[in-house]
């Protein structure tokens, strides 16, 4: 059969792009990018159609999603959900299938990724305490927050991809939660099978060393957390919170009371409204006690009446001949000149006697300056400090939670009752999160992941091309052909089976740019509905469980969780064949041949 030269151009980019994503050596946006601008010198993608990917709704949805999910995590709106599962210290089998299903949740309404980032650190502390690795549950959270954004239309990209290309090829595209009947079976399956039986399966890994221990915070600081008017500590003895310091993974070190620094750990004493207490932690675990007990931090309420961009949390380490060097914070005026607070320090593991703000810097100590985003690394370089590697910590503001989940959930309802577009019920959260300093300005463009809309941008112009060309066509009817004389619930299976192979070692959402086309087309040949063939592209590229290159939630967990290339078939294998076989009776029940 000779093949149009078109199409043979656009089969050869294809495989090339493929084949670089599978080798690993360039980074799949400059793969795809550099795809396209073949594609453009040789004339298969026209010039008027070059960049029109980066113009499409499921390029701009997928950024907004990203920057509604930092918004919805700096609010405290999912740390408050999070704090109170955490607080059940429940055993193994029911932690997996809390956070499972916990996971699953936040992966339906924010982006899956930011969902697993979040719930992490809950997740590895959780391990700690309870004296078992964190590989045991880490795979199974993975697992959980990928099943999860199956149930929504912004939940993963691959969905956000089928609404649009059924908008193109059928007139409508899905609705909010047209994935729903669908995507909750699989995750309801998926849940159960990983809560059970998927655990059990992952390989033990005794005597060696937990590889999370390594991403534990490099330092435990020593800070300062003021008690306020109203605050629900007051009257409380230090004792009577043992047990939110030890769910926060913090030790009270301290009280202070009107410069005054109790000696010992002062347990018996009542707290009082403007007492200080000393806290030992990490600066996650900190900014978590500090909401759980609605503490504030040593100057908050200054910097939230200056901070127009949001305040900002900054690790530095102490160079010697430092401004700060042999001297304090209080002599440097630090907060009330430079409107930064000195909020912790560590020096090796050792508990100092003196007030944070008045302790004399030494070099090599590791400070931990809050203040506003536009100030505080201006005043980082003024004392000569140098900041350690990007750890993403962020000031939650607890207060506006209610406020951040309330403008979200309207937005989102609003949207699925057809009242406004979804890109643009989204880009008025955004709007209104910048707005109300929920997301500062500088996190709206650092939030975006470039690399997955660069790649979407450049993915979306070639399959268009493709399409055009009879190439996607040609795929749909050597499937058909090889499928010859089965019923069209086999060949959707087929198809399924296909692409989840292919999501399993590619990228999923260049698998999903690929796969929708081919779905309609297949439908069209056999004369039935491109619905259940859509749906079944739309599981499958999500499906992707078998390596840690398929899905960007396998990567994240390879390092903490100590696994290695060959473990995550073990789980994911019998998990996507229990995928299979669920999602094709659900697909067909909902969305009839």
């Amino acid at each position: 059969m000779q093949l149009p030269s078109d199409q043979i151009i656009l089969f050869a980019l294809f495989g090339g792009v493929f084949l670089f994503l599978l080798w690993g050596k360039w980074r799949y946006d400059l793969v795809a990018f550099i795809a396209l601008l073949i594609a453009l010198v040789l004339g298969v993608v026209p010039t008027e159609a070059a960049f029109s990917g980066f113009g499409h709704p499921a390029t701009i949805i997928v950024g907004l999603v990203l920057i509604v999910s930092r918004g919805l995590m700096n609010s405290g709106a999912i740390d408050i959900l999070t704090r109170k599962l955490m607080a059940l210290d429940l055993k193994l089998g029911r932690h997996i299938a809390a956070m499972g299903a916990l996971g699953a949740v936040l992966s339906a309404f924010m982006n899956n990724v930011a969902a697993l980032a979040l719930l992490m650190p809950v997740d590895m502390q959780a391990a700690r305490k309870a004296g078992r690795k964190a590989r045991t549950t880490l795979m199974p959270l993975a697992f959980a927050t990928i099943l999860g954004g199956m149930i929504t239309l912004i939940g993963t990209p691959p969905n956000i991809i089928i609404a649009s290309y059924r908008e193109q090829a059928l007139g409508t595209p899905y609705a909010m939660f047209d994935f729903a009947p669908v995507g909750l079976i699989c995750a309801f399956v998926g849940i159960l099978f990983v809560t059970f039986l998927g655990w059990r399966l992952i390989p033990r890994v005794d005597g060696d060393k937990d590889a999370e221990e390594d991403l534990k915070d490099l330092e435990e600081y020593v800070s300062e957390l003021v008690v306020p008017e109203n605050c629900p500590v007051v009257d409380k003895r230090i004792r009577d919170l043992d047990k939110q310091a030890e769910d926060a993974d913090v030790s009270i070190v301290g009280l202070v009371r009107q410069k005054t620094r109790f000696s010992g750990y002062a347990r018996h004493r009542k707290i009082q409204a403007g007492d200080v207490l000393v806290i030992e932690g990490g600066p996650q675990s900190l900014d978590q006690f500090r909401g759980a007990l609605k503490l504030e931090f040593v100057g908050e309420q200054r910097h939230e009446k200056v901070a127009s961009g949001g305040m900002s949390l900054l690790e530095v380490v102490v160079p010697q001949n430092s401004r700060i060097e042999g001297r304090s914070a209080l002599s440097l005026q630090l907060l009330r000149r430079h409107g930064v607070t000195l909020l912790g320090v560590s020096r090796q593991g050792i508990r100092f006697r003196e007030r944070v703000r008045r302790l004399d810097i030494e070099a090599g100590d590791i400070l931990l300056l809050l203040g506003p985003t536009e100030q505080v690394e201006e005043v980082a370089n003024w004392l000569g400090v140098l900041p350690l590697a990007e750890r993403g910590l962020n000031v939650t503001q607890y207060k506006r939670a209610g406020l951040a989940a309330g403008i979200f959930a309207a937005a989102i309802g609003v949207a699925s009752f057809g009242g406004l577009y979804l890109a643009v019920a989204l880009a008025i959260v955004v709007a209104a999160y910048v707005i109300l300093d929920i997301v500062p300005l500088q996190e709206v463009y650092s939030q975006v992941e470039w690399p997955v809309l660069v790649l979407l941008g450049s993915m979306i112009p070639l399959g268009t091309a493709l399409e055009q060309a009879g190439g996607t066509a040609l795929i749909a009817r050597e499937i058909i052909e090889y499928t010859s004389g089965f019923h069209p619930a086999v060949i959707l299976t087929v198809l399924m089976v296909v692409i989840m192979t292919l999501s399993d070692v590619l990228n999923n959402t260049a698998t999903a740019v690929v796969g929708a086309p081919i779905a309609v087309d297949m439908a069209n040949r056999l004369q039935v509905s491109p619905d259940p063939f859509l749906m079944a592209v739309a599981v499958a590229a999500s499906c992707a469980f078998l390596t840690p290159i398929g899905h960007k939630n396998n990567t994240l967990i390879m390092g903490p969780g100590g696994y290695k290339f060959g473990d995550y078939w073990r789980m994911g294998l019998p998990l996507e064949v229990m995928i299979v076989a669920v999602s094709i009776p659900a697909i067909l029940l909902f969305w009839p041949l």
